[in-house]
């Protein structure tokens, strides 16, 4: 669709200085590795920010831990609706975030956060494998947090757990 297309035209014109294409981005590891080096830098930069407020509307974020044999075991159409489901999740908890935090270096980090995060939701509405879009109905395992450290602690984990090994499954495929 157009409007899919001008957003996956803008993440990739977020990543020009890579010259990177989605393949790229899984062909290629040292990517992956700038988005956790990344998603650590902006998780350390959130915590040195000062007064950052708790959140009167706690935040909804999904849990993104799993078991290596668990994940290994699910098909990668099932994997893609699941990180997609927790990036919905994330985004949606981001934004809610960004309309309490008024502080100056957790607005901006909440804003980074925001980018990054819904440029690879809209990067993996890309991938399909089975027939049919993916649809936002999905209802993930989540939590409440207040604290808005826990939505940077929770974008890392899941860039540098199912994200990663996603990517990872795809180069098997992708990049021979």
């Amino acid at each position: 669709s157009p409007p899919g297309l001008l957003l996956l035209t803008s993440f990739l014109l977020h990543i020009k200085e890579d010259r990177a294409s989605p393949t790229r981005l899984v062909c290629d590891n040292r990517l992956i590795q700038k988005y956790i080096m990344e998603a650590k830098d902006m998780e350390t930069r959130v915590g040195q920010c000062q007064a950052l407020p708790v959140l009167s509307c706690p935040a909804v974020l999904p849990l993104v831990d799993f078991t290596l044999q668990q994940w290994k075991s699910k098909l990668k159409e099932t994997k893609r609706r699941e990180i997609l489901c927790d990036l919905a999740l994330l985004v949606g908890a981001v934004a809610g975030a960004q309309g309490q935090v008024s502080e100056e270096c957790g607005a901006r980090q909440l804003s980074q956060l925001y980018r990054h995060a819904n440029s690879f939701f809209l990067l993996l509405q890309t991938f399909s494998w089975e027939a049919g879009h993916w649809e936002p109905s999905c209802s993930p395992h989540s939590m409440e947090q207040t604290h808005i450290t826990s939505i940077f602690l929770t974008y890392r984990q899941l860039v540098q757990g199912k994200l990663l090994f996603f990517f990872e499954d795809l180069a098997k495929v992708l990049c021979k």
